[in-house]
């Protein structure tokens, strides 16, 4: 099984919930985790993951916080699970650096490549602003469905 880990997808949710006011510029960890009903420990933790990487701005002070380094419209879905994972890489041959045993004489290792691949153009091409809207299935047109019957 594929999985982010919780730290990965609680980064996801706080930064989401960052995107969703863009008029309030300054986020505190207190009112993230609140919010988000995150452990405060937890979501400290992740911002400052995010503030190292550059994901996010730190800003010390009274009225401190942090906001969002880029527009959301800039921040993709891959970006911040490299930040809090690493490299995405679906296999061990995928990471770039591994140092697997049977590389040269798997017969399925291009394939994993060309999945994690299309694994990472995918998360590349979901940014943070669209993570803040409710997901809207494609329509279907009338004319696809009659067209697949025959």
């Amino acid at each position: 099984m594929i999985r982010l880990t919780k730290l990965t997808d609680y980064g996801i949710v706080l930064l989401t919930n960052m995107a969703k006011d863009p008029e309030r510029v300054m986020h505190n960890a207190r009112d993230l985790a609140a919010e988000a009903g995150i452990p405060l420990p937890m979501t400290s933790k992740i911002l400052k993951a995010l503030a190292r990487v550059g994901l996010l701005v730190s800003h010390r002070g009274v009225k401190g916080g942090y906001s969002l380094a880029r527009e959301p419209e800039a921040i993709t879905v891959a970006q911040i699970i490299g930040a809090l994972e690493g490299p995405i890489a679906i296999t061990e041959c995928t990471d770039a650096e591994s140092d697997c045993q049977v590389e040269a004489s798997c017969p399925v290792r291009s394939n994993w490549h060309r999945i994690n691949d299309a694994v990472l153009q995918a998360l590349e091409g979901i940014t943070l602003a669209e993570m803040t809207q409710p997901f809207r299935p494609a329509l279907v047109r009338l004319e696809s469905l009659l067209t697949q019957r025959h």
